[in-house]
């Protein structure tokens, strides 16, 4: 048992610091201040988000980009709030192109027949999705704007955090979430892109429909952004960036409760078997393998039936290496307070990881009111 537990944590070392070394081999993008030229249509699915809207639409007016060059176009998936009250009021008096629309379901993902309603009417090639709980910056449009003048791109990924707020399930969120954009980027390092967050993604239009959108995964309520990455990955896999620039990045809210947060998880745990990209799928493996393998030793040195010593040096790298990658996360993204919490996160997560990966195999999860099926 202890040699099956050195691979394992010696094989996860090399994973997790695999992402580090990636994470810095994507190199930061520069603004330069060139002319905008790319036109873009924003996605904005909702439903029920009359408390957030409100800052979501402050930031749309404060965006730094040529009103003609963009449009937005809000999605109404059947909400019963106020919510398009507060976006029509917005119209009104805005001077930017922005429209509502109803959704148009047509499978058992109302986020995806959002977005590829929204897109049957887009006016421009670059679709970019982003979630009505966001805060987008100033010099979104215009990060993405010259990095697709410099680069031949068919689909972009962009940097996502959460609010900074100071107590320890937000700051559990949060350095979850900074793990996660140091996995995506390091992904990107190593050549092996993987994941995305719809909340700050684009895409050319064209190769949405080239690839059929997202047909083959309709059935799957979540995953508009990672099921269709994997298909611009196959089929376009020189022309998929990341957009590393602390102006890409939009800031969301965090969940307010450990149930909220739970749900979440589910959801995106539902989506992991589909998952056609085998590193995906490895490295789902091994971290679950290696937090599954923490719980079990630890609970095993407590019955003095496996070797104290030999745990401690085991969560020790473990706790390195997280460490690492966090850290580098947590600097590119300016939120190194979150790390005070680091040490209790670490030795709370195991359990958390595992617990959503069990119940997902069990139950149904729920999602804006409404109840899904794995």
């Amino acid at each position: 048992m202890v040699i099956i537990s050195i691979i394992i944590i010696l094989v996860y070392l090399f994973l997790i610091g695999s992402f580090a070394f990636g994470f810095d081999k994507v190199k930061p993008f520069k603004l330069k201040d060139t002319i905008a030229k790319t036109t873009f249509t924003v996605i904005i699915p909702f439903r029920n988000e009359a408390e957030n809207l409100p800052s979501l639409l402050e930031s749309i007016i404060k965006l730094e980009y040529p009103n003609h060059l963009f449009e937005v176009i809000f999605v109404d998936d059947e909400s019963d709030d106020n919510s398009v009250e507060i976006i029509n009021k917005f119209i009104a008096k805005s001077q930017n192109n922005i429209e509502i629309i109803k959704n148009e379901r047509t499978s058992n993902a109302p986020k995806k027949d959002a977005i590829t309603t929204a897109i049957k009417i887009a006016k421009n090639e670059w679709i970019l999705t982003t979630d009505a709980d966001c805060i987008l910056p100033k010099y979104w449009l215009d990060c993405y704007d010259e990095f697709i003048q410099q680069h031949q791109s068919k689909c972009i990924v962009a940097p996502v955090t959460y609010n900074k707020i100071n107590d320890f399930l937000n700051r559990f969120q949060l350095l979850d979430l900074l793990s996660l954009q140091g996995t995506t980027i390091g992904g990107f390092g190593i050549k092996k892109p993987f994941l995305c967050n719809g909340a700050n993604f684009g895409y050319q239009k064209s190769a949405f429909n080239e690839l059929n959108g997202f047909k083959g995964n309709s059935n799957i309520a979540s995953g508009d952004d990672i099921f269709l990455l994997e298909k611009m990955v196959k089929t376009f896999p020189e022309n998929v960036h990341y957009l590393k620039n602390e102006h890409a990045i939009v800031n969301t809210k965090p969940q307010q409760s450990w149930v909220l947060l739970i749900e979440q998880r589910l959801r995106w745990a539902s989506k992991a078997n589909a998952y056609t990209n085998w590193f995906s799928k490895l490295t789902g493996l091994i971290v679950l393998l290696t937090n599954a393998l923490i719980i079990s030793l630890g609970l095993l040195s407590v019955l003095s039936v496996f070797n104290v010593k030999i745990f401690l040096y085991l969560f020790f790298i473990k706790f390195n290496i997280d460490f690492f990658l966090i850290y580098k996360s947590a600097s590119f993204f300016n939120q190194k307070e979150a790390l005070q919490s680091y040490p209790l996160a670490l030795i709370f997560y195991p359990f958390f990881s595992v617990y959503v990966a069990i119940l997902s195999v069990f139950t149904t999860y729920k999602w804006k009111g409404r109840t899904f099926k794995k």
